[in-house]
């Protein structure tokens, strides 16, 4: 997983040693915990930047309940594992604060605001989807989401890529997505053996910005560090974490598959965003062209433009980008209901999704926090990673590509070399008004530093004048 936009490097500190005793009981109050974990989901729009930024101010400024160098400890772990780093930041603080109870349910209220309003904006894109307003606030929308993820590409390539062989590796990773199609876990692999290979061989070439824009002292925390819930690592520890983990996992899609079928909508969709949920490094953008491409090409879930779509959605809403996945979810589950109500089937597919998607973040959090020094240190796993990092950026600019071949062009053509496969756009087929508002929100997020929402917002209200003008569709 990639870390947000940061500042300069900075060298690891040792592990710590491990404490003598294991602290058990809250060390906050449980009820005061959840009551600012609650408002914290209210206030997580903008990316993992944004929503970590949240929970600095927070945790450590306002209330000061865990200490600067705690909070990077903590999220230092949280960028070595697939999934939403900022949610599984916000498991792992909750379980330093008040045991697993805490963990539970930091991560499960950071999730549920955006849960429940993106189901909404998925039902409302259903019912009135074709209505001249809502195409029209929805060709802003996704304009929008061309130039945040551009943005994203600037980003994370300005961090990632200190070194020419990690430009190459980001190079490598577009062209084998975008000309060869390879299958995105496969890049992800290849990228960790050549982070590696370069850790082992060419040290000198993973040279990356670590740290997290902050300092590492920042205000004295009001809880000693000591006072905060540790689990010594054991094997019994481990075997209830996973069998618990397991069990919670399976059984929601064992009893989908024993009703619905193993060729159900609902059971594709659980092991395919199972499997997805566990190769999400690089964050929602990178996976997107992932599940983009298997989405609407080998399931026919939804359309190439209703991805980007769903994406603007999940940008307007709070909690992890990545759940844009419970919005295809719901539209595939409603075209192909099987027995059901389509409104039933669409509802119980989405909350089926993000369950699979985001029990693993749990998983990781409560399985590694006990052993997180030893892999913070382990020069191995980082190099590994920082080769996975470059390699985002390459998987990004393709999706940057994806989206906007399927936005700014109502036609697209296929070029085939031999392995080699590009989808091109036919240039008389482009859109003018996505291609202006595009431009537009561009530089607004660059030119202006203006925030995610506020250009999704006039973008979103462009889009609309325009279609109650009659200029869309030229």
């Amino acid at each position: 997983m990639v870390a947000p936009d940061t500042g300069p490097a900075e060298r690891v500190p040792p592990a710590a040693p491990e404490p003598a005793a294991a602290p058990t009981g809250d060390v906050v109050p449980f009820r005061t915990a959840v009551r600012a974990w609650f408002a914290i989901s209210l206030q997580t729009f903008g990316g993992p930047a944004g929503q970590i930024a949240v929970m600095q101010r927070t945790l450590v400024e306002e209330k000061r309940w865990i200490g600067q160098r705690r909070f990077l400890h903590a999220l230092s772990y949280c960028t070595l594992l697939p999934g939403p780093e900022a949610q599984q930041l916000a498991i792992y603080v909750g379980w330093l604060l008040n045991g697993v109870r805490g963990g539970l349910v930091a991560g499960t209220l950071f999730v549920l605001p955006g849960v429940v309003a993106l189901l909404a904006l998925s039902a409302v894109y259903v019912a009135a989807g074709e209505s001249t307003a809502v195409t029209a606030v929805f060709t802003g929308l996704a304009a929008a989401v061309l130039a945040i993820v551009a943005q994203a590409v600037v980003r994370v390539g300005g961090r990632a890529l200190g070194h020419p062989a990690l430009v190459a590796l980001a190079v490598a990773a577009f062209v084998a997505l975008a000309v060869f199609a390879v299958p995105f876990p496969v890049v992800v692999a290849a990228a960790a053996a050549v982070g590696w290979a370069l850790g082992r061989w060419a040290p000198g070439t993973l040279r990356v910005a670590t740290g997290h824009g902050k300092k590492a002292d920042g205000p004295p925390p009001l809880v000693p560090d000591d006072a905060l819930h540790r689990q010594r690592p054991s094997r019994s520890y481990t075997a209830t974490v996973l069998g618990l983990g397991l069990l919670a996992w399976g059984v929601p899609v064992a009893a989908f598959a024993a009703v619905t079928g193993t060729g159900s909508v609902f059971t594709e969709q659980a092991l395919f965003f199972s499997g997805a949920a566990l190769v999400t490094f690089g964050g929602a953008y990178a996976v997107l062209a992932y599940v983009a491409q298997q989405a609407v090409q080998v399931y026919g879930w939804l359309a190439p433009g209703e991805m980007v779509r769903g994406l603007a959605l999940a940008e307007t809403t709070p909690g992890p980008l990545v759940m844009v996945v419970q919005f295809v979810a719901f539209l595939g589950a409603y075209r192909d209901p099987g027995s059901l109500d389509p409104w039933v089937a669409a509802v119980l597919a989405s909350l089926l999704t993000t369950w699979v998607t985001f029990v693993p973040c749990f998983v990781f959090i409560f399985l590694g926090a006990p052993s997180v020094e030893r892999l913070r240190g382990n020069r191995t796993l980082s190099a590994a990673l920082t080769g996975i990092t470059a390699a985002v950026v390459g998987v990004i600019a393709n999706l940057a590509l994806y989206f906007a071949v399927h936005t700014l062009f109502s036609r697209t053509t296929t070029s085939t070399w031999g392995p080699a496969r590009l989808e091109l756009p036919d240039p008389s087929s482009l859109q003018v008004v996505p291609a202006v508002i595009g431009v537009l929100a561009g530089y607004l997020l660059f030119g202006r530093g203006w925030s995610v929402l506020r250009t999704l917002g006039v973008c979103a209200g462009l889009g609309l004048a325009a279609g109650l003008a009659g200029l869309l569709g030229g």
